[in-house]
């Protein structure tokens, strides 16, 4: 699990091509501080799994359904990339629950540049837009982000500062791919409601929840 707060703005070292999947070396000094095999690292909002760490560099396999629901596929020796550990138990939650397993993928399509900050707006997938609403939030390329405004096949999002000179979302340009999760509790209400008022719209005694929880 993590909260969608980049650690570190790293580098893919190394790709290589294995047919049905791909090797990413990645360099990332803080993150893979501590870092052994079979530890979680998000990279550009997906999670992956570490193969090894040397001299802090990782190493990751992607699979092919990685390879198709983000933009991993799309990276090449030298791109930037955003990187998060997962989160400790009993720490801050800085950004917003994120699982790191990406949705889909949306456009940016425009930045409009403020005198401090700027908005920029995202093009996405029908089925994911109606997850998508005003003040909420939504993870790009591994950034919690609050949405500022929702519509059919699009948001925007306002990027501080930080956010513009720590992640990727400071260099990403009109027409780029973005990896995309929405709430993860938004799909779990919907999922219950098209079951329909069944077994939990039945449950309003108190005591009957009760013997159902012994």
């Amino acid at each position: 699990m993590f909260t969608g707060i980049v650690e570190e703005l790293g580098e893919v070292v190394a790709v290589e091509n294995l047919g049905d999947s791909s090797r990413f070396r990645l360099r990332g000094p803080v993150v893979t501080e501590g870092a052994k095999h079979g530890d979680s690292i998000a990279v550009n909002g997906v999670c992956l799994t570490v193969v090894d760490t040397v001299d802090g560099e990782f190493t990751a396999d992607v699979m092919a359904e990685t390879l198709h629901r983000s933009s991993l596929g799309a990276l090449t020796t030298g791109s930037r990339v955003n990187l998060e550990r997962p989160m400790a138990l009993g720490g801050r939650l800085g950004g917003h629950l994120v699982q790191g397993h990406v949705d889909g993928t949306g456009t940016l399509v425009e930045r409009i540049p403020g005198e401090h900050w700027e908005i920029v707006r995202i093009a996405l997938p029908a089925a994911l837009s109606r997850y998508v609403v005003e003040k909420g939030s939504i993870t790009v390329d591994g950034v919690s982000l609050t949405v500022v405004d929702a519509g059919d096949a699009h948001f925007t999002v306002s990027l501080i500062p930080t956010t513009l000179a720590l992640t990727t979302l400071g260099i990403k340009q009109a027409g780029d791919p973005v990896n995309l999760e929405v709430d993860v509790l938004a799909k779990y209400v919907e999922r219950l409601l098209a079951r329909g008022s069944g077994d939990l719209a039945d449950l309003t005694d108190v005591e009957e929840i009760k013997e159902m929880g012994r």
